[in-house]
């Protein structure tokens, strides 16, 4: 498993636009990969639970990948994540 800690940085938090991207991207890779933010998880290839997470400005997000390509994932989520920040 590979994770990443993020805090958010957007005055808009995560909204609509930038989950949509991040969740089209996750969905590209067979591992499994999750969003942890205060103790709770949200599987980041659903836009629904994405947005369902609430992330707002200075919250702390911890991406979460397990599977076969995990060390691509996260090397290129994480990349693609500080885009959106």
């Amino acid at each position: 498993m590979k994770m990443c800690e993020f805090i958010i940085e957007s005055d808009e938090g995560l909204h609509a636009r930038p989950a949509a991207d991040f969740v089209d991207k996750s969905i590209s890779y067979l591992s499994k990969i999750t969003f942890e933010k205060d103790g709770e998880i949200f599987n980041a290839k659903s836009f629904t639970s994405v947005l369902s997470m609430g992330a707002c400005k200075n919250d702390k997000i911890i991406i979460k990948v397990e599977g076969e390509d995990e060390e691509q994932a996260i090397d290129e989520l994480t990349a693609f994540f500080y885009t959106l920040n």
